[in-house]
């Protein structure tokens, strides 16, 4: 069994349907792995999928699948482990965004793989992570 974090380029995916992303997700979860996101990437989620001409479709579709994901609260540890990401990576000159880091430490704390598309998280020792969508 392994858990699972979700970044939101994998969580939009889930919405639709036929998206093989979405079956490779459900098989998994039937055989014991758990998907989870953090409220800061699901708010990023929500927005996504209510920009898109099926709104009112993609909201009901997350909310029946809602309750099969565990969502972590970002807590002062994690902020303040995620600024410290931004930092560190910020003296080797490179850059990663608020809802990134936030996620980075997350996925860190309590140990779980992150999937992922973005390469921003590819240089970050100790950082399990996966793109299912490459695959």
């Amino acid at each position: 069994m392994t858990d699972y974090l979700l970044d939101t380029n994998h969580a939009s995916p889930l919405i639709t349907l036929g998206h093989p992303l979405r079956a490779r997700v459900l098989k998994a979860q039937q055989s014991g792995d758990t998907f989870a996101l953090t409220t800061v990437n699901l708010a990023e989620l929500w927005y996504g999928i209510s920009l898109l001409p099926r709104a009112a479709q993609n909201q009901t579709e997350w909310q029946r699948l809602r309750p099969a994901f565990h969502l972590y609260q970002i807590e002062e540890r994690d902020a303040i482990d995620g600024a410290e990401i931004q930092l560190a990576l910020r003296r080797q000159g490179r850059q990663m965004g608020t809802i990134d880091a936030l996620l980075a430490a997350v996925t860190l704390r309590y140990g779980l793989t992150l999937l992922t598309s973005d390469s921003d998280f590819a240089e970050l020792p100790g950082l399990s992570q996966a793109n299912w969508l490459a695959d």
